[in-house]
């Protein structure tokens, strides 16, 4: 999902999907299938943040996987016994529907043994990266394919350098539950950009330098793998992905936020998965138009 944009030499190629979450809070479903391929109606919320990458001019993707996600692989390899079973029967459209995640761009995959931290996923992308600038995209996060947010990164990281950060402003009750950005003193936090001065994990709402919290968007340079190796084992015992980010900023890398005001769709908990698939059922281009109706005539006999 996301904006079509232009290409550029300078604007990063390669992009990483952590993948390798144990999904606990979708038990007993995530004991047999991986979180990533819970389906919002008939598509894995993985393929749309895919297409995110693909729609934004990103060639080459790596999936970072944990023990027990084999079906993540398969869900990207060639199935030529059902394509045959479909083409016998003449389902033009469905063997469209099973290769189009394969054919998006070049999709690998990596494991990371156990769950240590987004930081340590992000590791495992060092000889993916090639000594290039990476994208990495949270699966949990679905950004709305009508508003723009990866493009835009990808252009100020190409533009400025160092590392660029998706933001949005939330409640200060709710910013504990995200990382939290301390703006350079003097910026103007009413534009789209910022310059950023610190960072900080999931901190306590009083004690919050800011209002804007990360989400799962990230274009970070080459130098944050030596800063992931210099990150000691933050909350839970796991390397946080923030941590290092604010390593490079000591070290005077720059740091830079893109505020999101668009319409972003959360799938890393049930209650907002559940939304997620009411919103985007809605927008379906097949059952859309019939759902919207059969909702509203629910809610309103419901009550």
């Amino acid at each position: 999902m996301a904006e079509i944009a232009d290409s550029s030499t300078q604007r990063a190629r390669r992009a990483v999907v952590p993948a390798a979450g144990r999904g606990t809070r979708f038990l007993p479903l995530t004991k047999v299938v991986p979180k990533e391929l819970a389906p919002i109606v008939s598509t894995p919320a993985l393929e749309f943040v895919v297409a995110e990458a693909a729609a934004n001019a990103v060639t080459d993707l790596l999936l970072v996987v944990g023990p027990g996600k084999d079906a993540i692989a398969e869900y990207f390899a060639p199935n030529p016994e059902l394509e045959k079973a479909l083409a016998d029967k003449g389902d033009t459209e469905a063997i469209a529907s099973i290769r189009r995640a394969a054919e998006l761009l070049r999709v690998q995959q990596t494991l990371q043994p156990e769950p240590r931290g987004l930081g340590d996923a992000v590791a495992h992308a060092e000889q993916f990266a090639a000594g290039e600038a990476i994208a990495v995209l949270l699966p949990d996060d679905l950004i709305d394919d009508r508003d723009a947010l990866l493009g835009t990164m990808l252009d100020v990281q190409a533009e400025r350098g160092g590392v660029v950060i998706g933001l949005i402003d939330v409640p200060r009750a709710d910013i504990g539950m995200y990382g939290s950005v301390a703006p350079v003193d003097g910026v103007d936090t009413s534009g789209d950009v910022i310059a950023i001065a610190d960072l900080v994990e999931k901190p306590a709402p009083e004690q919050a330098p800011s209002t804007l919290a990360i989400i799962g968007r990230y274009v970070l340079p080459p130098e944050i793998f030596d800063a992931l190796r210099r990150t000691e084992p933050g909350a839970k015992g796991e390397i946080q992905l923030t941590d290092a980010m604010r390593l490079l900023a000591l070290d005077g890398v720059p740091v830079h936020g893109v505020v999101f005001r668009g319409r972003r769709y959360d799938t890393g908990n049930r209650l907002d998965y559940v939304k997620t698939v009411v919103q985007l059922a809605g927008r379906h281009p097949e059952i859309g138009a019939e759902f919207t109706t059969w909702l509203r005539e629910y809610v309103s006999v419901s009550n």
